[in-house]
Order: structure tokens, then C-alpha cells, then sequence
């Protein structure tokens, strides 16, 4: 069976093995589990426990021998279901505390602040927090994460466009003529002289970010009112002296 969709439910190594095994092998005792996957006995016990205790793994006793077995595969459906509806109570739980959450770490947040992102999805993390606020500025860009991730990119390109986020958009030169702006985005383009590596700098709220999209995925943010007041200047010198349409 396809052991990635197991991964992906939180089942640990040893349990895919166990369970595997038995998907393939049928009823087994403990001694013929240890014998199909060299795993400890002791440890075969606790792992059939934790199995047991999902739903995914069922027992029954013959001559004083028990053998373990795989439940129906509606078992893992409902063990879905269980996960759905204990994240769904723990989401409700930390709306309920967020507020005193959010107070504590606005105590020990300093004026300026850098965090580092890395890979796609550090990358998406951080287009994600831009949908909080109803402006973005870039300098340099390039289509880059829209040509990166497409599917996800017009699932984000919808909801910024139904939050009414609005996108002022500096271009490198090679891309001129070569887009076309999206809904409450304006585009213009900066010199040739501006042109380089994929990094451009996007500026929103009181952070900018410095991304390279080229052969790693990074993204470093800066979080401070002062500095991000410097860039929007910077920006708005490049949109209305440098940058042509």
C-alpha cells in the first residue's frame, strides 16, 4: 500500500512497518511481526499499543496466542475524522486564548525585529502574513513565485484580490511588455541598470522583505516602522522619477 498516506496521517516509522507488515502478511503473532521486521519485541508491544489505540490495528486471542490484524480500512477514515475534529476543538481552544497570547508576545516584541524564512514553504509563509495588510510594495520583481508555484499563486492571487490587498509593482526592465497586471495591481518598470539576480524587495506594513528566488528559496524579513517608512520613500522616488509604464 502507498506507506506516503500513512506519513502523512503522523504515523511514526516503526508504526507503517508494523502495520504494512500486517496489510501484506495478514494475522501474526508478535514472534512473526519481529521475524517480517527485525524490530525489538519490546518495542513491537508498544508500537501495536499505539496502533490499537488509533483504530488501525485489532486482536483476537486463540489458544491462549494473540494475533494482531489490521482493522477495515474505514478505520483510517475514521481515524481521519478523529484527527479533523481534535484539530478543529484545539483551534477553538487557541481562539480562546489568543488574545492573552497575543498581549504577552507584544510585551516582548522589540521595535525591530528579523526573522529568516527558507524553502517554499517559508516562502508562501511569508506571502501568506502579506494578506494582512491592504498594501504591497515590490522593487525588482519578476513573476517569480507566480511562475514557482502556480496552482497555489492564483488560490493566494484570489483571496488578495477578494481582501481588496492592492499591489504596487516595480518590474525589472526584461519583463516590460511581457505582463499584464492583475486585478488592483499597478505595474511599472524599472531601468535596465536595476536588472540582476532574482531578489527582489517587497515592502509591507511595517516589514520588508529581501528574497532570493533563484537556485535556494530564501527570505529575510525586517520588521521595524522607521525602516519600512525609508523603503516606501525609496519606492515611491523609483515609481514616480525612475520607473517608466
Amino acid at each position: 500500500m502507498a506507506l506516503e498516506i500513512l506519513r502523512k496521517l503522523g504515523l511514526s516509522n516503526g508504526e507503517i512497518k508494523i502495520y504494512a507488515t500486517l496489510f501484506n502478511i495478514g494475522r501474526a503473532t508478535l514472534q512473526k511481526i519481529n521475524e517480517n521486521t527485525a524490530i525489538e519485541r519490546r518495542n513491537i508491544y508498544d508500537i501495536l499499543n499505539k496502533l490499537i489505540e488509533k483504530g488501525l490495528v485489532s486482536y483476537i486471542q486463540e489458544n491462549k496466542k494473540r494475533y494482531f490484524q489490521v482493522s477495515h480500512p474505514n478505520s483510517i477514515r475514521h481515524y481521519v475524522s478523529e484527527q479533523k475534529n481534535e484539530l478543529l476543538s484545539i483551534e477553538e481552544e487557541i481562539e480562546k486564548h489568543l488574545p492573552e497570547i497575543t498581549a504577552k508576545y507584544n510585551v516582548h516584541h522589540y521595535d525591530l525585529n528579523g526573522e529568516i524564512y527558507r524553502g517554499k514553504e517559508g516562502i508562501k509563509a511569508v506571502w501568506e502574513d502579506m494578506l494582512n495588510y491592504k498594501e504591497v510594495r515590490w522593487i525588482g520583481s519578476g513573476r517569480y513565485v507566480p511562475n514557482l508555484f502556480p496552482v497555489w499563486f492564483a488560490n493566494w492571487n484570489n483571496r488578495r484580490i477578494k481582501k481588496r490587498v492592492v499591489v504596487c509593482n516595480l518590474f525589472r526592465e526584461e519583463f516590460s511588455g511581457k505582463v499584464t497586471p492583475f486585478p488592483l495591481e499597478h505595474i511599472r518598470f524599472l531601468p535596465e541598470e536595476f536588472s540582476g539576480n532574482p531578489c527582489p524587495i517587497c515592502v509591507y506594513g511595517n516589514k520588508i522583505v529581501h528574497f532570493v528566488l533563484g537556485g535556494i528559496l530564501f527570505a529575510f524579513l525586517i520588521e521595524n516602522k522607521e525602516t519600512a517608512e525609508n523603503y516606501r520613500k525609496y519606492h515611491k522616488y523609483l515609481w514616480e522619477k525612475v520607473a517608466h509604464s
